[in-house]
């Protein structure tokens, strides 16, 4: 009430203060000038208020001051009141003005009452909070589409080979048992390719809920990598490749989940066989630091245009803008394994120069 009666009162111009004050005073005399007769008759004949009016008329002189005080408070009380309510219809018209220009302008736009930037401040952030979430409905809804796109594309090529194939089979259109183990080979070929796209898909769709728990444990990064090398030589020398390791790490040891590493490392791993055969070594060189272990998984065939970089994680993204899957893989696996970097709060990251492509994967060492 007091701060409000302060606003108003710095609100108001003088010249109606003082009107105010002044209709106050004459309408208190009016109504003293009315009402007062009526009560000295009443003392002059009433026997029933006889005590009450006895004490009244010996105080005449206060009875009056009091009365007429009060009058007064009680006229400038509803003028007060008058023109608050019209103090706040000048305020929500404004308010109201102000809303509909920011609807029309940017807050830089025009300049602000400085009663209302707060009021700005909040309307500028919730238009920008609603932006931000329409753009993020249209980039989820663009990505569910590419992701059926995308999809669709990988799975109806091999499909269509498969029952392209099995259609000449079923009407005997081979010319001997020989052509007819071509034809299972392929089917099988495809129905593999069809498996491990499927299997990325839901794998790549389960590493992206943020809510899935890890399985941590210590795990020895030098003994991981010297496995995965062991286990893909016969890989690597089939593609006329040979492995390169250096470790110049004291303590590779991390907290994680040792099933998903060894995903994301294995996709590095085919990625590198898989474009960098051309250069005939895979290096693997691992190094730490007090608080990470730095790991760089580098080939050194055709080194990837500047332009792709920057979504070379992105899923179903290829370089090789085909798809075909004799020269790339399902367009996930580098997805994946950013997903599994990211869930173990690390890094990832790619350098390709002419002759040289490396990936670069920084973990949180253990403690």
């Amino acid at each position: 009430m007091k701060n409000n009666l302060i606003e108003l009162v710095r609100f108001l111009p003088k010249w109606k203060i003082l009107m105010y004050v002044f209709l106050s005073v004459c309408l208190a005399a009016i109504t003293g000038i009315i009402l007062l007769p009526g009560l000295w008759y009443l003392e002059d004949n009433s026997r029933f208020f006889e005590s009450l009016l006895f004490l009244l008329s010996y105080f005449r002189e206060f009875v009056f001051f009091v009365f007429y005080s009060l009058t007064v408070v009680l006229y400038l009380f509803l003028f007060y009141q008058y023109e608050r309510k019209q103090y706040l219809l000048y305020y929500l018209k404004k308010i109201t003005d102000n809303v509909q220009a920011f609807g029309e302008r940017k807050m830089g736009d025009f300049s602000v009452p400085p009663e209302f930037k707060a009021l700005s401040m909040g309307i500028n952030s919730i238009i920008e909070e609603t932006e931000a979430a329409i753009k993020e409905v249209k980039r989820v809804e663009q990505l569910k589409n590419e992701l059926v796109t995308n999809v669709a594309h990988d799975l109806r090529s091999p499909l269509t080979s498969i029952i392209g194939y099995l259609e000449l089979i079923n009407n005997d259109q081979y010319r001997d048992e020989v052509e007819l183990r071509h034809f299972v080979q392929v089917i099988h070929d495809k129905a593999i390719s069809l498996h491990s796209l499927i299997n990325d898909i839901f794998e790549y769709t389960y590493v992206q809920n943020q809510q899935i728990k890890l399985k941590k444990q210590p795990i020895h990064l030098e003994e991981m990598l010297n496995q995965l090398a062991v286990q893909s030589k016969m890989q690597v020398e089939e593609a006329g490749m040979e492995w390169r390791f250096i470790s110049h790490a004291k303590t590779p040891i991390v907290l994680g989940d040792g099933e998903k590493l060894v995903r994301v490392f294995e996709n590095l791993i085919q990625n590198a066989i898989r474009y960098g055969h051309e250069g005939k070594y895979i290096d693997i060189m691992l190094s730490d630091t007090e608080e990470s272990i730095v790991i760089e998984i580098s080939n050194y065939g055709q080194a990837i245009p500047i332009a792709d970089l920057p979504h070379i994680f992105e899923r179903f993204y290829r370089v090789e803008k085909s798809r075909s899957n004799f020269t790339g893989g399902s367009g996930l696996g580098l997805a994946i394994a950013k997903s599994i970097v990211d869930l173990h709060q690390g890094q990832i990251e790619v350098k390709s120069t002419v002759g040289r492509t490396v990936f670069i994967v920084t973990l949180k060492k253990d403690g």
